[in-house]
């Protein structure tokens, strides 16, 4: 049976209770949305400085397997990339980096002055359709399996451990959260099969609805990553059917005004056949940021 959202967006408050508003973003998807940069390559002024920004990651974790979604609030810093685990304790950061930090660089100089919350849940490898899920696992809604557990309900469990606390800068004030975007780079997967391939569009708009539904905002910003390759392969594409999915995420965009794409990912180098260099993802970051913006403001 799916998580239910057991959580209030904006919190009763007792009359005068003095609150802050902090702007809040989702961040999800798979392993470009994980991120692959080395934090050794990251310019000094990404290393620290992350003042007034929060992170709620949660532990990217198999179909089925229980603790998907545990974590907690901390102080946004390097090491929320690939190898980031949480027991909900305590985390463990890694020696990569994602679009966050660039993106949160990019917020403050848009909102100078404003609190920003990211959420973050992806997966590497995952899909939207569970037949192309592997053993990584699919968002699709209404799986099944054993438990009935998968990216999705990873996802909700994210958000609802991330929104039960009313104070996540722990500073005494209760905050008065504000839903801001949803950011949302995958779709590799699901590119290696054309029947799951010209599903994609059908698949990513039911997600984004109900992401959105979570979030208890139906017209809520969203941005998408464009999905590219990097022709790194022995039969050159990785993505034998990347056209599709980039159709499929441009035909949603078209269709929603409250949506936009990324496309300087074709631009990217990688630093393997699936994945971009550590260039790439600052930029992806700063993108993302200005996609948003735009579309806020």
């Amino acid at each position: 049976m799916k998580l239910r959202l057991l959580f209030t967006l904006l919190p009763l408050l007792a009359l005068g209770q003095k609150t802050e508003n902090i702007r809040l973003f989702y961040l999800g998807g798979q392993s470009n949305m994980d991120g692959f940069g080395y934090t050794k390559d990251l310019p000094d002024s990404l290393k620290t400085g992350y003042e007034n920004v929060y992170i709620f990651h949660g532990n990217p974790a198999p179909d089925e397997a229980l603790d998907g979604g545990h974590g907690f609030w901390e102080p946004l810093k390097p090491g929320h990339g690939r190898g980031f685990a949480s027991n909900g304790k305590q985390n463990t950061l890694g020696d990569r980096f994602g679009v966050e930090l660039s993106m949160a660089k990019r917020l403050q100089a848009l909102y100078p002055g404003e609190k920003i919350a990211f959420i973050k849940y992806s997966r590497g490898g995952t899909s939207l359709d569970s037949t192309a899920a592997r053993h990584f696992g699919s968002w699709e809604p209404d799986f099944r399996g054993k438990n009935g557990l998968n990216q999705y309900d990873h996802f909700l469990k994210t958000l609802n451990q991330a929104l039960a606390d009313t104070d996540i800068d722990g500073n005494g004030i209760t905050d008065h959260i504000i839903p801001s975007g949803i950011v949302w780079m995958q779709g590799e997967s699901d590119a290696a099969n054309e029947e799951v391939a010209r599903k994609y569009e059908v698949h990513l708009k039911r997600l984004m609805d109900l992401i959105r539904a979570a979030l208890r905002q139906d017209d809520i910003p969203v941005v998408i990553g464009k999905i590219s390759d990097s022709w790194n392969n022995t039969e050159g594409k990785v993505w034998k059917y990347g056209e599709l999915v980039q159709h499929a995420q441009e035909a949603f965009v078209r269709s929603d005004e409250r949506a936009a794409i990324v496309r300087s990912t074709r631009y990217y180098a990688y630093s393997d056949p699936w994945h971009y260099d550590s260039a790439g993802y600052i930029d992806l970051g700063q993108q993302f940021a200005e996609a948003l913006y735009k579309l806020l403001e």
